[in-house]
């Protein structure tokens, strides 16, 4: 019978002996969400003699309740003459499901006598409406005054701890289930596993896991995200394998976690084969999470055509799906799509700017990013951390000081302090700081250092590097103690900051210090880079044969960086053995390069041996190497004025020579000598051909 047949039979029925058949109309009005008919038996309940009775009143609170007829619900409430513990429970949790969880409190305060669904509702009510202090805080004093805790209580402290990442309070959470009887309760498991992902505990999830003697697929999903989210991400795809093995079939929470871990592995390969589950499994292959993952993957592992395929059979799209694709085609260096596909999308998002921005900026088309920040602005978009990081970035890029500091400006209006915490905004502190250092604003770099809340390695490494490329050698050094100092490990680029700082200082014992230290003292393995800091240092202290010995006894093939560098240091100490032998290394590397062959040519033009600089200029046309002209730049009034050795398309270009002729004058009768290695060197006794040559070039 139907539920309106059911509503005429009783209404016309006035011979009912108790309230059992009002009350289970009542779930039917439940069951089908209807408002109309829960009004209808309300209606003829006040006509009959259960009008008052607590059980039914109870029943009608609930049921407006669950049909989303909060006011109804309260009024049944507010005219009750007499309530019990169920009838505050039910108005209660009507409250905290509805959204007004302040006006649930209040009533809880009020309640004669709270039971433990009472404190269930309350906390559960604070921890779905992300109240998690307050959930936590009710927890406590429930726990304070005794009462009996089950799976509800646990579960939704648990979600609670999770929403804060709060690991002390997950901790104990913890023991106090192992101490009660659902320590084995999957429910449980899972939702343990779940806050010690979200607090960063992977080792403490995977425990918890493996000490679960039932498990299902949720348990198992809560496992894949946990890596997925927190790494190794590789270990995400070795326990869906283990979870396949154990004979449970994945869904697409599952499946999705497994493709995002593939994406952040650019596992290719192994996403193609999960691609090929989805495609058999009809429930699933339309499914938008899952598809979206799917184009995520596939731009991300560089496989824009197959990211395109997936999307264009996509029934159904969203944001997400649109700036996926935004994304991946920015990162196949096609801006022009990029931007191509930003502007169809049929809804636009601060997630979907910072992708095309973010591509702009990757792709070196810093200006083009920085006139999409703009548009941003202008659109009434509020701008991320994210958007932050790449508008300083691409201000890096360009080595913009001016535009950098009004990037400052718009980071200082958004209230900004570079911290921790639910949203950290640290990194936009470290783009502040590269960025300043990049345009060699050491001083506003230490300004913004200094005003940080929370620093990281990061922090400290840029300040640290940005020190020693701006030639703060032993500022460089003081920080690297001040930073062993506050307990900050030093890491690989810590150490490249640090063996800079003494090679610019002249700090050469320092330096040997620092780098045979890094195994015993810090952990790292000294990388390619350290050693061409280590030749770089050495060289310029004159170190040559110690530089050569370290190059010999590297771990690693040494390449065109670092012999570089010790051929450069042997012209500076004129060391033509050394010189020889590390030119010879170049040119084995790369014979096309007119590098080594002018740095030799120079050291033996400033030694006089204008036989052997005819040589190697003779060796160099029979390569075909041509040395590439000189350029430099400068901007004034915002205008970039570029030149070219021998220049002579500018427009001042006679005032320029005049300038300069003026300028080598003045030197000369200051007694300057010119530099032999940076001009065109002739020798008065060399013969005829040899005076002819142009020899030497600045490299």
């Amino acid at each position: 019978m139907t539920t309106n047949g059911i509503v005429k039979q009783i209404i016309g029925d006035f011979s009912l002996l108790n309230s059992s058949p009002f009350a289970k109309l009542l779930d039917s009005c439940i069951k089908s969400r209807s408002v109309r008919d829960a009004r209808r038996v309300h209606a003829r309940i006040t006509k009959t003699q259960f009008a008052y009775e607590v059980f039914i009143q109870n029943r009608l609170i609930d049921a407006y309740g669950k049909c989303g007829f909060l006011n109804d619900a309260r009024k049944v409430f507010d005219k009750m003459p007499e309530r019990n513990t169920f009838s505050w429970n039910s108005i209660i949790s009507t409250l905290m499901k509805s959204g007004f969880p302040d006006e649930g409190a209040r009533l809880f305060a009020a309640m004669p006598q709270p039971d433990q669904c009472s404190w269930n509702s309350i906390i559960a009510g604070f921890a779905q409406r992300e109240r998690f202090e307050e959930a936590l805080e009710c927890f406590v004093m429930m726990h304070r005054k005794g009462f009996v805790m089950n799976e509800y209580t646990f579960g939704s402290c648990l979600s609670a701890c999770s929403g804060l990442k709060d690991l002390k309070m997950g901790t104990q959470v913890h023991g106090l289930i192992l101490k009660s009887q659902f320590s084995l309760d999957v429910y449980m498991g899972t939702a343990l596993i779940d806050m010690y992902s979200k607090c960063g505990f992977v080792n403490s999830a995977q425990r918890v896991f493996d000490e679960m003697r039932e498990k299902n697929v949720v348990s198992w999903n809560s496992l894949i995200a946990c890596y997925e989210q927190n790494g190794p991400a590789k270990e995400a795809l070795y326990v869906f394998v283990r979870m396949m093995e154990s004979g449970y079939e994945p869904d697409e929470v599952t499946l999705a976690s497994v493709v995002s871990a593939c994406a952040s592995l650019a596992a290719a390969k192994q996403g193609l084969e999960i691609h090929a589950c989805v495609v058999k499994c009809d429930k699933l292959r339309n499914d938008v999470i899952l598809s979206n993952a799917l184009v995520d993957m596939y731009a991300k592992c560089g496989r824009i055509y197959e990211a395109r395929c997936v999307f264009d059979r996509m029934p159904l799209r969203n944001v997400v799906s649109e700036t996926s694709m935004v994304s991946g085609y920015a990162k196949a260096a096609s801006t022009a799509a990029a931007r191509s596909m930003f502007i169809t999308m049929t809804e636009r998002n601060v997630v979907s700017w910072n992708a095309l921005i973010a591509g702009y900026t990757q792709n070196g088309e810093n200006e083009e990013a920085l006139v999409l920040f703009r548009m941003l602005k202008r659109e009434g978009i509020c701008p991320t951390h994210y958007t932050f990081g790449n508008l300083l970035n691409a201000c890096s890029n360009l080595a913009d000081l001016q535009l950098g500091r009004q990037a400052h400006t718009h980071v200082l209006k958004h209230g900004y302090r570079f911290q921790y915490g639910e949203e950290p905004d640290v990194f936009v502190g470290n783009a502040l700081l590269d960025m300043y250092m990049k345009c060699g604003s050491v001083v506003e770099a230490c300004q913004v250092f200094e005003k940080m809340v929370e620093k990281d390695n990061v922090s400290w490494n840029a300040m640290i590097v940005g020190y020693a490329q701006n030639g703060y050698g032993i500022e460089a050094l003081g920080l690297f103690k001040e930073m062993l100092a506050v307990g900050e490990k030093p890491d690989n680029v810590t150490m490249i900051g640090a063996l800079c700082a003494c090679s610019h200082a002249g700090l050469v014992e320092e330096g040997r210090h620092y780098f045979f230290s890094m195994t015993k003292e810090y952990g790292l393995e000294p990388s390619k880079d350290h050693f061409t800091c280590m030749v770089d240092l050495l060289g310029r202290a004159g170190c040559l044969d110690e530089a050569k010995n370290l190059i010999e006894t590297m771990p690693m093939q040494p390449d065109a960086v670092i012999w570089g560098s010790l051929l450069g240091a042997c012209k500076v100490h004129h060391n033509i053995t050394i010189g020889e032998y590390a030119a010879a290394k170049l040119m084995e590397i790369d014979c096309t390069n007119s590098g080594p062959y002018v740095l030799l040519s120079n050291i033996y033009a400033e030694l006089g041996r204008w036989k052997d600089v005819v040589r190697v200029r003779k060796v160099m046309k029979h390569q075909g190497v041509v040395k590439q002209p000189g350029c430099s730049w400068i901007e004034i009034l915002g205008r970039v004025h570029v030149f070219m050795v021998k220049d002579k398309r500018h427009s001042q270009r006679h005032e320029i020579y005049s300038l300069l002729k003026m300028l080598s004058k003045q030197m000369k009768l200051a007694g300057d000598v010119p530099d032999p290695g940076g001009s065109e060197v002739l020798d008065p006794q060399a013969d005829a051909e040899v005076s002819s040559a142009e020899v030497a070039v600045r490299t």
